[in-house]
């Protein structure tokens, strides 16, 4: 158990990490007021289903922090506005519109029912609309990066996308698994999430100009940012407050996804426990409502989210290595300090 001294540090370091991103937000305020219009001028259509539905997924908010991933990798790496020229606007409104494309299809597949707070756009508008509306944001976003004209560009986030899909397949596939191993599990986590966090910086480096190393230390700080950041989402789904959270605690579990906080709990249990885990999460429809909170008390008891969280920290200092390694051609050592906090805060949020 945690001393009142240590329980104050962590609540201090989600605290001081909140303010970094808040931070990052108001320092590249401008490119994101931009972009945000940019987002809300290419949601609109003809066809009055498709903005209602995107506009209330504007409405339930969100970190942004995928675009503002994109705005701050090119201001870092030097990228300067000449006159009406905002690229980087148009690549971050681009990876929003992917990645919330990918929420829409992911919300139908996994029939959730809230989203950042709100009822899903599939709870609201059904399984169709929200299946078509997200194919109409992969189509604007490639009708953005055609516009943009960079073929780099292109390539990095129609990569991502693949993998996305690819990402998603692959934990379809290790649903009600118990056999999956942890190297496939992270294999997982970047093919859902990772990779586009690494595109996001990626591209806005290949926008500013950058060379080949500093192209790749970005990359390499959106990937293991990425991954803290799936981790923390995975440790949550056991550890969080539904209220503060957004969505709704346990859905890993009653869909029988494994993920590490399950890998690490079976692994450490008895044979007793092995045996809840395999007829929980193997045969996850035969579950009964206090399942949950066995599980629950598993996962408490074998430190699973201490396990989860820790491997989280690695891939956060990973990526603040990784930026270390930038050449920073800009010499914006504020901007670099607070991509730093930003992945420090990853690895300890509460939502």
């Amino acid at each position: 158990m945690n001393s009142g001294g240590e329980e104050a540090t962590a609540q201090e370091g989600v605290h001081d990490g909140e303010t970094a991103l808040r931070a990052l937000a108001d320092y590249l305020a401008e490119d994101m007021k931009a972009c945000n219009r940019e987002i809300v001028a290419r949601m609109q259509s003809e066809v009055p289903l498709i903005p209602q539905l995107a506009a209330h997924l504007v409405a339930a908010g969100g970190k942004r922090l995928r675009p503002l991933l994109v705005l701050a990798a090119a201001r870092l790496a030097g990228y300067d506005v000449q006159g009406d020229d905002m690229r980087h606007v148009g690549v971050a409104a681009c990876v929003e519109f992917i990645h919330t494309a990918t929420l829409l299809h992911d919300d139908v597949v996994d029939n959730s029912q809230l989203r950042r707070g709100l009822a899903s756009a599939n709870a609201v508008f059904g399984n169709k609309a929200s299946v078509l509306v997200g194919d109409f944001l992969f189509a604007r976003a490639f009708q953005i990066l055609t516009a943009d004209g960079s073929l780099p560009v292109m390539a990095i986030l129609s990569a991502a996308s693949a993998t996305l899909a690819e990402g998603e397949v692959m934990q379809m596939t290790t649903q009600n698994d118990l056999s999956t191993t942890v190297d496939r599990y992270l294999q997982v986590i970047y093919g859902k999430t990772a990779a586009l966090f690494a595109a996001a910086c990626e591209t806005g480096a290949v926008v500013a100009g950058a060379d080949e190393h500093t192209r790749a230390a970005l990359r390499d700080y959106g990937a293991n940012l990425g991954m803290a950041f799936q981790l923390v989402d995975d440790a949550l789904d056991y550890a969080a407050d539904q209220a503060v959270l957004g969505k709704t605690v346990g859905d890993d579990f009653r869909e029988g996804k494994v993920t590490l906080p399950v890998l690490a709990a079976y692994h450490a249990g008895n044979e007793e426990e092995r045996a809840f885990w395999v007829k929980t999460i193997e045969d996850n429809e035969s579950q009964v409502d206090a399942d949950l909170d066995r599980a629950l008390d598993l996962i408490a008891k074998t430190d699973a989210i201490g396990v989860t969280m820790a491997r989280a920290r690695d891939y956060a200092e990973k990526a603040c290595q990784a930026l270390e390694g930038a050449h920073i051609s800009s010499g914006d050592d504020k901007l670099a300090g607070l991509l730093v906090a930003v992945a420090r805060y990853t690895a300890v949020r509460s939502r």
